[in-house]
């Protein structure tokens, strides 16, 4: 047990628990997508930077998607030289074949693929059958792994669908197995419409080490539409997880899943981290003057709790 600083809660180590967390920061690039108004390249080179500057190691940069689906990322060519010379890990989503050409001439060292375990969203995201949207993925990343790059694998709605309901756990593992097999380095189970709760995360996370897929190579995302999110995070920490998705300042959604609302904010998360005694690595002050600033960018408060509580902004 240690005194906090002003401003820090008091850490109060649990048993159990890992003792390092590295904190998957996606803020600008999921936190970003869904943005209606387009946010102006240099303020995402600069926004990636300050994230940085905060401790923060792997930040998503942005995806090489098609601008005609997000246009909020059609800069991704434009953005990436502005950031990639950072001593940090820069992933950047590539929903294909021509995604990861762009990506590759530009240097990029981590990819990502974006899966779904439902039929439903895996129609309406990518427009093809689960199996299609596999069967599409695997010369991705069989090329990226040629080329010597890390690859993770999304796989969104691994708790719930907006159509289909609660997605059966074989279903997700099946998902999950496919991607491993196909050669990704690691995966990001996400609750795309943040309907998860603890015991059902305990619960797919055990259902994937039978199915021979190692805790190590998972990641979580949770969103807090129930305000599940550190709940769900916490049971996945006694799990053994130890790499956990999370936004600055709470930005993100799906443009695909109506009721997805924001991710876990990357503060409320060290927050919660802080206090449990685990080594994020992340200055919480410098991160939360970052969220501000970004949040006065959009033009509205943060949604972080922490945010609000220790930069007495509303």
């Amino acid at each position: 047990m240690t005194t906090p600083e002003l401003g820090l809660p008091m850490a109060v180590p649990a048993q159990g628990l890992p003792a390092a967390v590295r904190i998957y920061e996606v803020g600008a690039r999921d936190g970003l997508q869904n943005e209606k108004g387009t946010v102006p390249t240099e303020v995402k080179a600069e926004f990636i930077h300050r994230l940085a500057d905060a401790g923060l190691t792997t930040i998503e940069a942005t995806s090489f998607v098609h601008p005609k689906w997000v246009p909020q990322l059609a800069d991704a060519e434009q953005l990436f030289p502005r950031v990639s010379e950072l001593p940090v890990a820069l992933p950047v989503l590539v929903p294909n074949e021509r995604g990861l050409d762009r990506a590759l001439a530009l240097g990029a060292r981590q990819v990502a693929v974006f899966a779904s375990a439902t039929e439903s969203f895996a129609k309406a995201n990518l427009n093809r059958t689960l199996d299609e949207s596999l069967a599409m993925f695997e010369p991705v990343v069989n090329r990226a792994k040629t080329e010597g790059r890390h690859v993770r694998g999304y796989i969104s709605m691994s708790f719930g669908d907006p159509w289909e309901g609660a997605v059966p756990i074989p279903q997700v593992v099946r998902v999950c197995r496919a991607l491993l097999d196909m050669g990704c380095d690691e995966l990001s189970l996400g609750d795309t419409i943040g309907v998860a709760t603890a015991g059902h995360v305990r619960a797919l996370l055990s259902a994937l080490n039978e199915a021979g897929v190692p805790t190590h190579t998972l990641g979580v995302h949770f969103h807090d539409t129930y305000g599940q999110a550190l709940a769900n995070t916490l049971a996945a920490l006694q799990h053994g997880i130890t790499t956990v998705d999370a936004s600055a300042g709470g930005l993100g959604g799906c443009p695909y899943a109506k009721s997805a609302t924001g991710n876990l904010a990357t503060e409320d998360l060290v927050w919660m981290l802080r206090g449990l005694g685990i080594d994020t690595g992340v200055d919480l002050d410098r991160l939360i003057t970052t969220s501000v600033w970004m949040a006065e960018q959009l033009g509205r408060p943060s949604p972080s709790r922490t945010v609000r509580a220790l930069s007495h902004k509303e």
